[in-house]
């Protein structure tokens, strides 16, 4: 007999024949009993499946809890450029207020201190909760120091994504840290080449002026290069240092301040070519400039003032830089 045939016979049989008031009020008393018994199944097939998930979670060595946020330290490796205009943190704020903290933020236990937690990923969240007062919901895992990064890094990918100079200086960081370019292309979902690339950008670029100028989402590798580039003046670095300083600059958001300094270096590049040296012809005309920048030299001519001059000069190398170094013999000798 099934379990629908066993109530229905308890519940189910018919009375003897009575007043029709009487049979309603019997069908009625039947009828919350079913009622009552059905609730109180679908009780226990939830509980059992809450205790099973619960299992479960104790099995990995995982279980969300409640933590005072004093109780969580910040990540080993930081992989956010904090920025003091966030409007995204502020909505965050207002739905959690709202709405109550729907994703748990993940931390493993401290390796050296008892009751304390090292945060892997979540730490909005976890500001979120400092905010408001509150606990934060976090999911406990046991995680190696390489686990840890991996997850702090992929959750970041799949959520909220770094932008280009976040990973760069993640992957920077994670590499002077001591970890292997194995566990750094996991933890940022890379390939060999393109890590290479982020490295090698994070370590071209002042990191102060980076954490001055903030994530700059709208910002990608190519104008970051660009920066780096046009930075690698001592005057451009001057130049952009002095302006991030300007409190108004401050209250501006991540992308205006790179827009701002990008502006910077632009004009600072600008005026360096224009005290190139100027090489005037016999006849007092503007024949050509000597334009020196990083350690280089460039000879540029106007083909219009002295056409087919810059191809002479080009088949005379071999002979000019003879000429130049028994010029230079011919001095060291005198000198001597």
């Amino acid at each position: 007999m099934s379990r629908k045939d066993a109530i229905n016979s308890l519940f189910l049989k018919k009375p003897e024949p009575a007043a029709t008031g009487q049979v309603k009020n019997a069908e009625r008393v039947r009828t919350g009993a079913i009622a009552a018994m059905g609730s109180s199944l679908q009780e226990m097939t939830d509980g059992a499946r809450a205790a099973e998930r619960l299992q479960q979670q104790l099995a990995e060595g995982e279980v969300v809890i409640a933590l005072d946020p004093k109780q969580i330290e910040g990540s080993m490796i930081s992989d956010r450029i904090p920025t003091d205009v966030d409007p995204g943190f502020e909505g965050l704020v207002a739905r959690i207020a709202e709405y109550g903290q729907q994703v748990p933020i993940l931390v493993r236990p401290h390796p050296e201190k008892p009751d304390q937690f090292q945060i892997a990923y979540g730490r909005r969240r976890l500001r979120a909760a400092v905010r408001l007062g509150t606990p934060v919901k976090a999911i406990v895992r046991s995680l190696s120091d390489a686990e840890l990064v991996i997850a702090q890094g992929r959750e970041n990918l799949d959520r909220a994504d770094l932008t280009f100079i976040e990973k760069a200086f993640f992957a920077r960081r994670l590499e002077d840290a001591g970890y292997d370019r194995a566990t750094i292309m996991a933890a940022l979902s890379t390939d060999k080449s393109d890590l290479s690339r982020y490295i090698a950008i994070a370590r071209r670029l002042p990191e102060p002026i980076v954490l001055k100028i903030g994530p700059a989402p709208k910002s990608g590798r190519a104008r970051w290069i660009a920066l780096a580039e046009k930075l690698a003046e001592a005057r451009s670095i001057a130049t952009v240092e002095a302006l991030l300083d300007d409190p108004e600059i401050e209250t501006r958001d991540s992308d205006s301040r790179f827009l701002l300094v990008w502006k910077a270096v632009d004009k600072s590049a600008k005026r360096a070519a224009k005290r190139s040296d100027v090489w005037m012809n016999p006849a007092g005309k503007r024949a050509g400039r000597v334009e020196r920048s990083e350690g280089k030299t460039a000879l540029v001519f106007n083909e219009k003032i002295v056409p087919e001059f810059a191809t002479w000069i080009s088949s005379r190398l071999d002979d000019l830089y003879v000429e130049f170094s028994n010029s230079r013999d011919e001095e060291e000798e005198t000198r001597n």
